[in-house]
């Protein structure tokens, strides 16, 4: 399939590397002079707000926080121009189905959306990621910029299936729910190999990609369009459901819908994996982690957050539940923690539980 980077004009090129570049020195440079700032107030706040207030007073501050938001605003600018230039190529390709598809794409016109996910533009990009076909090509892109290349062949998520998931060589059903234009469901077809991978998510743009990708690589996977907190899939059928960064997307009553369905999935013995973020104990940098979510426009990281999900597992049926701190750039599930990092980074973690077995 046509990769969007190889036919890049050199002035695309150039955005893109200035979006990056912008990128990188707000989270290597401008963040750890922040922290030093911070330091000088004098004694650190023992809570997120205290930290909050401080950090806001700052004389670096206001670049701090404009610098976040323009570089994601230009982000999707440059992300949008790219693909937007080339929307009929890049339909041709969703329209071209294999004369014997390896795996199946199975679309609901009729699921409903919630209102908590249209109605925000979540990571600023406009209209979001289920509005129209080349909004996944968009998000595809983009979403290169916002790890920082670090994620080219979707190392996050090969880090996650292979360190995060149980060996299961008998699985025969796998399930990611949230799993977008699929970069999540892929890996799991080779930790898996005797399973069937089944991607649900709400957004068809995001299916019909992931659909195509997948078909385009040899790989046998099973999109469908559900909701994660109803999938249709039959009770105690699965062996491990996943899902990667979609909880926060979420209010506080559909991540706790969304671990109970998981938990109906899970056959006795069954896992359940979540890649999310968690807060670190570090109020300032957890406060930089709120305000992240108020400038990317993702209003449910206080649900998250605010959520027992340790409990919701417990209350779902679920047992040995814990979060685990997530190294997203080498090491994968870090039970000693995220290490001393200066530079601005997602606390990413990982919920597990297990369904006990009858």
């Amino acid at each position: 399939m046509l990769d969007i980077e190889d036919r890049l004009t050199l002035d695309e090129r150039s955005a893109v590397d200035f979006v990056l570049g912008l990128r990188k020195r707000w989270a290597d440079t401008v963040y750890p002079a922040l922290t030093r700032e911070y330091a000088a107030t004098g004694e650190p706040a023992d809570t997120i707000a205290d930290a909050g207030a401080t950090l806001r007073d700052l004389p670096l501050y206001p670049w701090f926080s404009h610098l976040e938001r323009v570089q994601q605003k230009m982000l999707w600018k440059t992300a949008g121009e790219a693909v937007l230039g080339r929307r009929d190529e890049l339909a041709a390709q969703l329209a071209e189905v294999p004369a014997q598809p390896l795996g199946a794409l199975t679309l609901d016109p009729d699921v409903d959306l919630p209102a908590w996910y249209t109605d925000y533009d979540i990571h600023i990009q406009p209209g979001g990621f289920f509005s129209d076909d080349m909004s996944a090509y968009v998000y595809e892109f983009g979403a290169r910029i916002v790890m920082l290349r670090d994620n080219d062949g979707y190392k996050f998520h090969r880090l996650f299936t292979e360190t995060a998931l149980p060996d299961l060589p008998g699985a025969t059903r796998v399930v990611d729910i949230g799993c977008g234009f699929g970069k999540s469901t892929r890996p799991l077809v080779g930790r898996y190999p005797s399973a069937q991978v089944i991607g649900v998510d709400l957004a068809a743009p995001g299916l019909r990609l992931a659909h195509a990708e997948a078909e385009a690589q040899g790989l046998a996977i099973d999109y469908r369009q559900a909701d994660g907190r109803a999938t249709g899939l039959d009770d105690a059928s699965c062996d491990v459901v996943t899902g990667t960064m979609v909880l926060h997307e979420m209010p506080a009553e559909a991540i706790r819908e969304t671990i109970v369905e998981a938990a109906r999935l899970l056959k006795p013995g069954g896992a359940l994996r979540f890649l999310e973020f968690q807060l670190t104990g570090d109020p300032l940098r957890d406060a930089t982690v709120y305000e992240h979510a108020e400038r990317n426009n993702e209003p449910f990281f206080h649900a998250l957050f605010g959520s027992d999900l340790l409990a919701v597992c417990a209350e779902a049926g679920l047992v040995d539940a814990s979060w685990t701190p997530f190294d997203e750039r080498r090491d994968g599930v870090r039970p000693e923690g995220w290490g001393d990092r200066v530079e601005w980074h997602f606390p990413w973690a990982v919920l597990a539980a297990t369904k006990p077995e009858a």
